[in-house]
């Protein structure tokens, strides 16, 4: 049975154990690349001096320090560094906060100097604690080749530059991949030798990537081991560094024909103690003296510049077919798979079939670069013809789930439909776009537009098309798209196709640079965290007072549950917009379900499910299903109780058997959100007109719904079902489901607020 809610007095704090400060807090992190979980839920904390991340090849190491910075977009989850919260952050963003990265792989400028390297990342003035001479003091060969080019450096003295260019922004958390990757040991040493004293003498606290056990092990107290996207267990330096079964086991290391691997006769001297430095010394000759041997299975790792492959493009570059050979793939498209392409933020995505749309999608690529702003030119050609863009459509077809082969079938509409799901994984994992434009008929309409729904709220959408002229629904979806009717036929340019292309150029530019101006291009200007309400006419008195009492702690946005609205909201919680969710009118499962015209997908609930974002629903007008003028009403539902809204709008009572139907369903939904669940059942009706005395009043209906979920809904700890004798309209259930929401946020539960919310709806 559903729990009886009663009001209750604000509940005393509760007590929490408090977790100690750390420089970086990384919980409950996910980052998908196309339909592959690569990190899977990891937490891991750095308290300060060192921590190392070890693991075998492939198991989301590097793809953790590029979610810290910013530089792959993570689907949930948190990262906070001291007190500010890193997850949707700029690449910029986070820099600026005080974190430094050396990527994998070092990334220099070939042409320019290592003098001119380490002026372009200077920062701080005089007063800072790394400048320009300090890493030529602590790295003399790199003083030494001050006018050398950075192609000309060797590894060590590369990866020396990419240490001292990461220092220069004087952070206090130092992010390393693969530190030691391709170095002479006696370079690595000298890294070891440094890290340790940045750890220990510095106030930067650093966190390494590493894969050979020995220098991770050297370096810090604690070693986190990452298994497949996860966090499998983090231990002494020491304990792992004795424990040959467990490396073998998580790293597969193993020793080549010796138990003991005794330190050479000249790092002797090296590891002498002195009076400056003992304990540093003797931790050292400790845990190397007590390490394995390592052995590198992979020496071209991906670095921050590459996509992670997934298993159907790397079977195609290696010859072996996965679902589809690799002659099948057009010649044209055969591409290095290396040579990937990813955004670097701030851009303006010209997008589109190249192959038929070329001169089009080049002006207005060109009348976008002449306003000052950068553009990409991506191109979705399933021709095989060669592509000039600046991501052909191999790149971007690699991100489907079967890779290439699974989008180059030779089928024009198959490969039509199966493009269109690569691009949509492809963007989901660009960063910083700043806006979308793209051209075409009816076919390139329905290409694009998917992925253009994938944006989140906000980011500029434009797509000319022949089609935008009629029913636009199944092209804009709950998105924010902004569609143009192309009037000629986008083919060639004439004086009208240059009017309107240039038109939607103009639109594009002007919105991007309005959200660049005035700030909205970064992170929301209210401080407020989001929460998202549904409302249908017969339920707004209810969330008008839910809101109300919210609106000094959130902001409130409401979508009308027209079946758009839902998925709308929906949207904006699979964007991670969104801090939770209060769901008061679940009627559009009644559309979906009896033939409405305002249905949910199947789908509906399916965000909360993914997410785990607190939920608060109710049963807000599943008394009703909307159909249009009374004359539209299938013959099916003739004789059935019904209530005009106006001539346009037409509501059909809902029956006992249908809401069992109904209950059931949202039952086994609730069964599968993870997160806090509280769903509320009013028994004085579930809208407006089913109050005693109004149309749609039916007590008996009202229980087979308020039955079938109780008798569905595996309640527990964290789901729940509330039973209050209200009417959803009124304002002690009103003030109920605020009080259960904000407990659940960790809130505090203002009477006086709920109170007044109350009063004004009285």
């Amino acid at each position: 049975m559903a729990e009886r809610w009663t009001p209750r007095s604000d509940p005393p704090a509760r007590r929490r154990t408090r977790e100690p400060d750390a420089i970086l807090r990384v919980r409950d992190l996910h980052v998908y690349y196309g339909q592959s979980h690569a990190v899977q839920g990891v937490n891991l904390t750095l308290e300060q001096g060192v921590l190392s991340v070890v693991g075998r090849n492939g198991m989301g190491k590097t793809t953790l320090c590029k979610a810290i910075m910013g530089l792959v977009h993570s689907a949930r989850g948190s990262i906070r560094f001291n007190k500010d919260e890193l997850r949707g952050l700029t690449p910029s963003q986070v820099a600026n906060l005080g974190v430094g990265y050396v990527p994998q792989g070092r990334r220099l400028w070939p042409s320019l100097t290592v003098h001119e390297h380490l002026r372009l990342c200077e920062r701080g003035g005089k007063r800072a604690a790394w400048s320009i001479e300090r890493i030529y003091d602590s790295f003399p060969r790199l003083a030494e080749r001050r006018n050398n080019g950075g192609g000309q450096l060797s590894g060590g003295e590369q990866q020396m530059l990419a240490i001292g260019r990461a220092l220069l922004g004087n952070p206090h958390l130092l992010i390393m991949d693969e530190p030691t990757e391709g170095l002479a040991p006696v370079i690595v040493a000298q890294v070891e030798e440094m890290l340790l004293t940045l750890g220990e003498e510095e106030d930067i606290a650093v966190l390494v990537i590493e894969q050979n056990i020995g220098v991770a092990t050297a370096i810090s107290e604690k070693v986190a081991i990452m298994v497949n996207g996860r966090i499998n267990r983090v231990m002494d330096a020491i304990q792992l560094a004795a424990d040959r079964e467990l490396q073998q086991r998580l790293l597969g290391v193993g020793r080549h024909g010796h138990e003991d691997v005794p330190l050479p006769e000249e790092d002797d001297e090296e590891f002498e103690e002195t009076e400056e430095r003992p304990r540093r010394a003797s931790r050292r000759r400790r845990r190397v003296s007590a390490g394995p041997k390592v052995y590198k299975s992979n020496l071209q790792t991906p670095t921050r510049w590459s996509m992670p492959a997934s298993l159907a493009e790397i079977m195609l570059a290696s010859g072996i077919s996965a679902d589809a050979g690799a002659d099948e793939v057009p010649e044209g498209l055969r591409a290095s798979a290396s040579a990937i392409t990813q955004i670097s933020g701030g851009e303006i995505l010209v997008v589109g079939t190249l192959d038929t749309k070329g001169p089009e999608l080049r002006f207005i690529r060109d009348q976008i670069s002449r306003a000052g702003l950068r553009t990409r030119l991506v191109d979705l050609s399933t021709s095989g013809k060669p592509s000039g863009a600046d991501v052909p459509p191999n790149q971007v077809a690699a991100y489907h789930r079967r890779g290439p082969g699974g989008v180059f079938s030779g089928d024009r509409g198959e490969s039509i439909r199966e493009m269109a799901v690569a691009f949509e994984a492809w963007i989901r994992q660009q960063p910083g776009i700043a806006g979308i434009i793209s051209a075409g008929g009816s076919g390139g309409t329905a290409l694009v537009t998917p992925g253009m729904r994938r944006l989140p709220i906000g980011i500029p959408k434009v797509m000319i098309s022949t089609v935008a002229s009629g029913n636009v629904g199944q092209y804009v979806g709950p998105s924010d798209i902004m569609m143009m009717y192309s009037v000629t036929d986008v083919q060639g340019l004439n004086r009208i196709s240059r009017e309107v292309l240039s038109n939607g150029a103009s639109a594009v530019i002007g919105m991007v640079r309005s959200r660049r101006d005035s700030g909205r291009a970064g992170e929301p200007t209210d401080d407020l965290p989001a929460v998202g309400l549904t409302m249908f006419g017969v339920t707004t008195r209810a969330v008008q007072q839910i809101a109300a009492g919210l609106e000094d702690q959130f902001d409130c946005l409401v979508f009308h549950a027209t079946g758009v609205g839902g998925r709308s909201m929906e949207n904006l919680v699979d964007s991670g917009m969104l801090a939770g969710v209060i769901d008061v009118t679940t009627t559009e499962v009644c559309d979906m379900m009896f033939g409405g015209v305002f249905p949910a997908t199947e789908d509906r609930f399916g965000a909360i499910i993914r997410t785990r974002l607190p939920y608060v629903g109710s049963c807000g007008a599943l008394d009703m299903v909307n159909f249009g003028p009374l004359d539209t009403v299938p013959e099916r539902y003739r004789g059935r109780k019904f209530y005009q809204h106006n001539p346009q709008v037409t509501l059909m009572r809902t029956t006992a058997e249908e809401n069992d139907r109904m209950g059931r369903w949202i039952g086994e939904r609730l069964n599968q959100m993870e997160g806090p669940v509280r769903f509320f059942l009013p028994e004085g009706g579930v809208s407006a007109l089913d109050a005693p005395g109004q149309p749609f009043h039916d007590p008996e209906a009202d229980r087979a719904l308020f039955s079938a979920l109780e008798q569905t809904v595996r309640q527990s700890s964290k789901r729940q079902l509330i039973r209050l004798p209200n009417n959803i309209n009124d304002p002690e259930y009103c003030e109920a489901i605020v009080s259960v929401f904000l407990t659940l946020l960790g809130r505090r539960v203002d009477r006086r607020r709920t109170r007044k919310a109350r009063n004004a709806a009285v």
